[in-house]
């Protein structure tokens, strides 16, 4: 097998494990990109041999790829970073390089009380609904900070709690939308369900929302912790990417083995 030079778009836990997996299989080059430095000081410590921690446009990845011989290119960011899905995809095709999206599968809630989840498919459908249905307690956003914009459109700030990674770009967008420090808290990995309910609990939450982040965000603790204190799950469901075929896609590590053996 020919070496693997690998353009790797990263930022998330599935990026660090395909990192590390890449490297102790294959004879590899990974320069991975992430939007932060805590993204990027994590791929170091996967193994990646190059990283770019900033935001990319279109044209700069047009220009990095120009500059570099990939030969692959793997899409491991998160399920709801759907336009930078939808640039990979454009950009494998425009060079010709082997794609593959890595995508968490989603959790199977089968065996879950889902009668207090309400899923919406936007950001705005979310806050509308907690405008109109969730009127009294606080609001824990457990969507992410770049989310946190549209939701405080209709919730006001005191009523707001958010579980965030304490990097200064997040928070930055705290203060920039006025949430109290007191009103941040500190996420440090995929919360158990008794850490889950701690947190409805100091923060006098009515409902809280969430991502379809499957198991490796932790959203069946999210509602079972919300099942057990009898309060509300607004579900944020995952985009769709209309260019995005399904055999590209891989959800676990054997079965990127078994694209990167078919291709290489």
């Amino acid at each position: 097998m020919k070496k693997l030079n690998i353009l790797l778009i990263g930022g998330t836990k599935d990026a660090s494990n395909i990192t590390k997996h890449i490297k102790e299989k294959y004879d590899s080059y990974i320069l991975t990109t992430t939007t932060t430095e805590y993204g990027s000081k994590l791929a170091i410590e996967s193994g990646s041999d190059d990283t770019i921690a900033k935001p990319l446009l279109k044209d700069e990845f047009i220009t990095l790829i120009e500059t570099n011989e990939f030969n692959l290119l793997i899409d491991a960011t998160h399920p709801y970073a759907s336009h930078i899905t939808q640039t990979t995809v454009s950009l494998s095709k425009l060079f010709n390089i082997t794609y593959i999206r890595f995508e968490r599968p989603p959790s199977n809630l089968d065996n879950v009380d889902t009668s207090r989840v309400h899923e919406v498919t936007s950001l705005d459908e979310a806050g509308k609904l907690i405008a109109s249905d969730f009127t009294s307690g606080n609001v824990l956003h457990l969507a992410g900070a770049n989310t946190m914009e549209a939701i405080l459109k209709y919730v006001p700030v005191n009523r707001f709690y958010a579980r965030i990674l304490k990097v200064p770009k997040s928070l930055e967008k705290c203060k920039l939308l006025n949430v109290p420090e007191e009103h941040i808290i500190e996420m440090k990995g995929t919360s158990s369900l008794e850490e889950n309910l701690k947190i409805i609990e100091e923060t006098q939450a009515s409902v809280i929302i969430t991502k379809e982040s499957g198991d490796i965000g932790g959203v069946i603790n999210k509602i079972n912790a919300a099942n057990l204190k009898d309060i509300g799950v607004i579900m944020l469901k995952r985009p769709k990417i209309k260019d995005l075929n399904k055999k590209d896609i891989v959800s676990n590590l054997d079965e990127l083995d078994e694209k990167i053996n078919n291709y290489f």
